[in-house]
């Protein structure tokens, strides 16, 4: 199954889980023994491969057990400033999200919004 934004948190985990527990089993290791290397209990690995929530920290032990963390990386990859953004900002690299800005229409809260069918 591809994992996709469309997909409940439940189905995402569930995916997760099999993923790693395709991994492991590749990697000719039992729960115990990645438990042990990663220095998690064993539970936490069956819950993981069960599909259960799990802390971070736990995951990304796991991962560097089964050599998965280049995955993480791809994953979410480095975010660096944008070329026309540090011209923009004069090579100062943004601290703050700022407000989106609102259109015209819901500026004027007193007029109200219509398709303008009357014309």
């Amino acid at each position: 199954m591809k994992i996709s934004k469309p997909l409940a948190d439940d189905a995402i985990l569930a995916e997760i889980g099999e993923r790693v527990a395709r991994y492991r089993l590749d990697l000719q290791l039992t729960q115990a023994e990645v438990a042990e290397q990663a220095g998690v209990a064993k539970r936490t690995v069956e819950r993981i491969e069960a599909g259960a929530s799990a802390q971070m920290s736990n995951m990304i032990r796991i991962f560097r057990v089964l050599d998965l963390l280049s995955g993480l990386d791809r994953m979410i990859p480095e975010a660096g400033p944008r070329p026309m953004d540090l011209l923009r900002h004069k090579g100062k690299v943004r601290q703050r999200a700022s407000k989106r800005r609102r259109s015209d229409r819901t500026d004027r809260p007193d007029k109200p919004w219509s398709w303008n069918d009357d014309t």
